[in-house]
């Protein structure tokens, strides 16, 4: 069994009434009107949103591979979420070599990701050579500082302003930025303050 951590979510360790539960729940349920295809969830955790998604689009989904950099965590997820359209890899988000290793995908699904690597702007790089022509990104991040400060949360490198979240998705032809508070996914309202960040990005179809 894996351990239950400030910034890991394991379903079954947690109340339903857990607010950091519900937010990644609704980040997986906000994605799947734009799952299809061979999809990728990179940094899947326990796996629970990776099932998730499979359920509730496996007529749309070729394959779904969950991708976390935690031998333990992948072991855990394909003995506990197990779906016959899902599979479960360990890699590392930062490896130079990522793009080759795992492929290319009509849908890719990075959540709360960004903030525990270095190079974000690298690792952009490598979600958009993974994406097919015309394929969508659903990424979302929690709003800081920005690049390179530090912030209160020891798990994370850095968090990015809202200015820089924007400017990560420069190179796709679509963008759709929507903001989340609690288990709300909206675009802004006036007066309201939001936490996180949620982009929902096409690369062009060439």
């Amino acid at each position: 069994m894996l351990e239950l951590t400030e910034e890991r979510v394991i379903p079954k360790l947690m109340k339903p009434t857990n607010g950091m539960l519900l937010e990644h729940l609704a980040r997986y349920y906000f994605s799947t009107p734009y799952v299809k295809g061979r999809v990728l969830d990179i940094a899947c955790g326990a796996g629970y949103g990776t099932h998730m998604v499979a359920k509730a689009c496996k007529k749309k989904v070729e394959k779904i591979i969950g991708v976390d950099l935690d031998p333990k965590t992948i072991e855990y997820a394909r003995k506990t979420y197990y779906h016959p359209l899902t599979e479960y890899r360990v890699a590392d988000a930062q490896d130079t070599s990522l793009p080759q290793k795992l492929g290319r995908f009509e849908t890719i699904l990075s959540f709360e990701t960004i903030e525990h690597l270095q190079d974000d702007r690298l690792f952009m790089r490598h979600l958009h050579e993974m994406l097919t022509p015309g394929g969508t990104l659903v990424l979302s991040t929690p709003f800081g500082k920005g690049r390179g400060k530090p912030c209160k949360c020891p798990f994370h490198i850095h968090q990015l302003t809202p200015e820089e979240f924007v400017e990560l998705f420069e190179g796709f032809s679509e963008v759709e930025i929507f903001y989340q508070r609690g288990v709300t996914i909206e675009p802004p309202r006036k007066n309201v303050k939001y936490p996180l960040g949620v982009a929902v990005c096409k690369k062009e179809k060439g």
